[in-house]
C-alpha cells in the first residue's frame, strides 16, 4: 500500500485481513526470493528495497537502489536484481548478496516495467516518457534495441516461448505486441469497456496464464479487467472491479484473479470460472500489487 507504507496480509481461504507489515515509505513492486522465505519490496520514497522475513512478517534488512525505485526483476539465479530508478532514468543492477549497485544503465526518462528473459540474457525495461521499450544485454549491461510503442508504456509480459513481448501503454489505452525475433510491433489491441470514455482506459498491470492462451489486463481508471484471447487478440470479457484497477495476480490453479484497486483502496477477488467478483477486501491506501505465497 503506497500511502500507508505497509503490506496487508490476507488469508487466502477466508479472504480476511490477518496482519499488516510496516515498510519503508511508498512500497510498490514485490517479489519472493527463490525459496519464498523472503519478500523484496521496492520502496520509492526511501531509495531502497526492503527485505521481509515471510515467517516472522517483519522487515529484516534492505538493499540500496538509485532514486525512486519502482519495478524490478531478479536474474534467473536470483543473484542480481534489475530495478527501474525513475528519478535518474537508469536501470540499476544490484548484487543481492553483497548489497552493491553494480551498474546503472541509462534509459529513457522515467523507466518503469522490468522483465528478465528466462535464460537471463536479456532485460526489458519501459520508459514512460520516451514511449520506448529498451532491450538490454544483461551480460554487457548496455541497450541493444529501442522499440517505440504507445504513450506511457508500463508493464511487460513474455508469452511462454518468448516469441512475443506484450507491453501495456497507459495513456494511449493500448496493448502493444512486439515480435522478439526482429523487435518490431506486430499488433496493437484497443480496449473499449462499456460506459467509459477512451481517456479513462489506462491499462497498466496484466498477466498471462501459464499456457499463454489468455491475458488478464487491468484497465486503470476504466475500473475493469479485460480478458483477451492471446492467439486471436479478441477481447472475451470485461469485468467491473474497483476504482483504478492497477495490478492483477493469478492464483496457482488459475481459477482466481486478484486485482489491486489503487483509488478505492481494496482488492477485488474474481472467480474466473464465471468471471464474477466474489469479494472486495479493504486494505491500506493506494494498493499497488498482490503477491501470493504457496505451501508446496
Amino acid at each position: 500500500n503506497e500511502k500507508t507504507h505497509d503490506i496487508t496480509v490476507i488469508d487466502p481461504d477466508s479472504l480476511e485481513v490477518i496482519n499488516s507489515i510496516p515498510t519503508s515509505k511508498r512500497p510498490r513492486d514485490m517479489a519472493f526470493n527463490a525459496d519464498r522465505t523472503l519478500i523484496y519490496v521496492a520502496c520509492g520514497d526511501e531509495d531502497i528495497i526492503d527485505i521481509i522475513d515471510v515467517e516472522k512478517q517483519v522487515v529484516i534488512g534492505s538493499l540500496d537502489t538509485g532514486p525512486s525505485p519502482e519495478a524490478f526483476d531478479f536474474s534467473p539465479d536470483f543473484k542480481y536484481i534489475y530495478v527501474s530508478n525513475e528519478e535518474d532514468s537508469t536501470l540499476g543492477v544490484l548484487d543481492v548478496a553483497e548489497n552493491v549497485i553494480m551498474d546503472a544503465i541509462p534509459t529513457g526518462a522515467e523507466p518503469e516495467g522490468v522483465l528478465t528473459s528466462a535464460d537471463g540474457s536479456i532485460v526489458y525495461v519501459t520508459s514512460e516518457v520516451a514511449d520506448i521499450v529498451h532491450v538490454v544485454d544483461a551480460e554487457g549491461m548496455f541497450v541493444t534495441e529501442n522499440v517505440f510503442v504507445g504513450t506511457r508504456p508500463r508493464r511487460l509480459v513474455l508469452n511462454p516461448d518468448e516469441s512475443e513481448l506484450w507491453v501495456s501503454a497507459e495513456l494511449s489505452g493500448e496493448m502493444y505486441i512486439i515480435d522478439t525475433s526482429m523487435y518490431e510491433v506486430v499488433d496493437i489491441i484497443k480496449f473499449e469497456p462499456p460506459g467509459f470514455r477512451p481517456e479513462d482506459v489506462t491499462p497498466v498491470g496484466f498477466r498471462m496464464n501459464k499456457a499463454g492462451t489468455k491475458a488478464y489486463i487491468g484497465l486503470g481508471r476504466a475500473n475493469h479487467i479485460a480478458i483477451v484471447d492471446v492467439a486471436s487478440r479478441e477481447i472475451e470479457a470485461y469485468i467491473l472491479v474497483g476504482s483504478r484497477a492497477w495490478e492483477v495476480t493469478l492464483t496457482k490453479d488459475e481459477k482466481t484473479l486478484f486485482v489491486a484497486n489503487g483509488l478505492s483502496d481494496d482488492i477485488s477477488v474474481i472467480n474466473l470460472e464465471n468471471n464474477e467478483v466474489i469479494k472486495s477486501i479493504a486494505v491500506g491506501r493506494v494498493p499497488y500489487e498482490v503477491l501470493i505465497d504457496y505451501i508446496e
